[in-house]
């Protein structure tokens, strides 16, 4: 087994419950990490043999451009693509964070994280 981690993919998007936030966007990091069996790959040197990165990363741009209210669901979107378009993914852990949020305060940023298995 193995892991293949993207980190910090950055993203001006729509995401948020004010009507503000659906007008103006913020700026995000997501950060990305799937399990999956690298041991052919290893030996073979061939991208039809693992997880294209490529792909991961189109996966997370395109679903945070679709507007969510929350991170929670936009996060659990890039979950379900992922297993969807790669058999081979046994587990995903995705963390999205907004930077500056509009929360009253003097925040870095705020991040959800969510992590699943394939059953």
């Amino acid at each position: 087994m193995g892991i293949i981690t993207l980190k910090n993919i950055r993203t001006y998007s729509y995401h948020g419950c004010l009507i503000e936030e659906s007008k103006i966007g913020s700026d995000y990091l997501v950060n990305l990490d799937i399990t999956t069996d690298l041991a052919t790959s290893r030996l073979t040197d061939k991208l039809a043999d693992t997880v294209d990165y490529v792909l991961l990363n189109h996966i997370v741009v395109t679903e945070m451009a679709i507007r969510s209210n929350l991170l929670e669901h936009v996060a659990d979107r890039i979950i379900k693509r992922i297993f969807n378009e790669s058999q081979s993914v046994t587990r995903a852990r995705v963390q999205v964070s907004k930077l500056n949020p509009p929360i009253g305060g003097d925040v870095e940023s705020v991040t959800i994280e969510i992590e699943e298995f394939r059953s």
